[in-house]
């Protein structure tokens, strides 16, 4: 492909997802002059860094490497109509209609304006909410489980002691949403704005967050187990005295983040891509002191630099 119109398409994935050179840069551990050079026809990332992109802008290596098709006119699928597998909001690649009498009725909540609606204690899983304004909503004790929240508005939800096993959170507004006590097993949150959103008491169980700026986000008295963070901007973040066991963060932004006093097990920091200098010095500036650790993690990061001194190993 013509390294313009490579630059062109990274441009506008970067667009899309109203992302600046400089965020884009800080998920990929390189200079935003770099990001520049690439959108310019300049230079080009390597594939390591491709598969990076395709990742952080939920698009096929297609996308980069067809040179089939025009690139005039060609648009990326905005991330309200985007579900990060392939399909467009409203189909699901192993939809079929359903037959018979059985189909339940008031499955599919998309584009209705719910804002302030008492769902409290409602039991409605597999439910759909693509583009849907649920601002305020209350869905607290609701069982909500195998939901799909797309391209929605969910500020200043309430999801208090809330079933989300299974649920899929995609491009949706989540500012100040408050997740008390909700039940979070394999649930994935992915490119959505979760400022001054605030965990307390919970339990991410095989929860999967990608592609999402924490930095203002609040966890409190949370313990993450077969968690994945990827591609996210943590720096700054206070995760103090929480527990962290079988929890990977790849290429995540941790500069500045504190985990003092917290408890580790298993727990993976390094990158599944190629570790940059850059990358080494962001974890260097971790605060670590008071936690416990396990000797294999404890050493992992050790090997990194890390200053380990304060540390105690379990």
């Amino acid at each position: 492909m013509d390294v313009k119109i490579l630059g062109n398409r990274i441009a506008n994935a970067r667009k899309a997802q109203n992302m600046s050179q400089a965020q884009l840069a800080g998920l990929l551990f390189i200079s935003p002059q770099a990001v520049g050079k690439w959108e310019r026809g300049e230079s080009i990332p390597d594939f390591m860094t491709i598969n990076q992109l395709a990742d952080i802008f939920a698009v096929g290596l297609d996308y980069f490497s067809d040179g089939t098709q025009e690139e005039r006119g060609r648009e990326l699928p905005k991330l309200t109509d985007y579900n990060g597998e392939g399909s467009l909001a409203g189909m699901t690649s192993d939809s079929e209609p359903a037959t018979g009498t059985e189909r339940p009725l008031l499955t599919d909540f998309s584009g209705s304006a719910l804002a302030g609606t008492d769902f409290v204690g409602v039991h409605a899983p597999r439910r759909k909410f693509l583009g849907s304004d649920l601002r305020n909503a209350d869905f607290s004790n609701a069982d909500l489980n195998g939901s799909t929240f797309k391209g929605s508005d969910l500020s200043g939800a309430h999801f208090k002691e809330t079933d989300l096993r299974g649920c899929k959170f995609s491009a949706n507004n989540l500012t100040n949403t408050s997740f008390d006590k909700t039940i979070l097993t394999d649930t994935e949150f992915y490119a959505s704005e979760l400022t001054k959103s605030n965990f307390t008491d919970a339990s991410l169980i095989n929860v999967k967050i990608t592609s999402i700026d924490l930095r203002k986000a609040v966890f409190e008295n949370c313990s993450f187990k077969g968690t994945t963070f990827k591609s996210c901007d943590m720096s700054g973040i206070n995760l103090d005295g929480q527990t962290f066991i079988d929890v990977m963060f790849d290429r995540v932004a941790l500069t500045g983040a504190s985990f003092q006093g917290a408890t580790f097990r298993n727990v993976s920091f390094r990158s599944s891509s190629v570790l940059t200098n850059r990358y080494y010095k962001t974890l260097q500036t971790i605060r670590f002191d008071g936690a416990m650790m396990d000797k294999l993690t404890f050493a992992s990061l050790k090997g990194l630099g890390v200053d380990l001194s304060l540390v105690k190993t379990l």
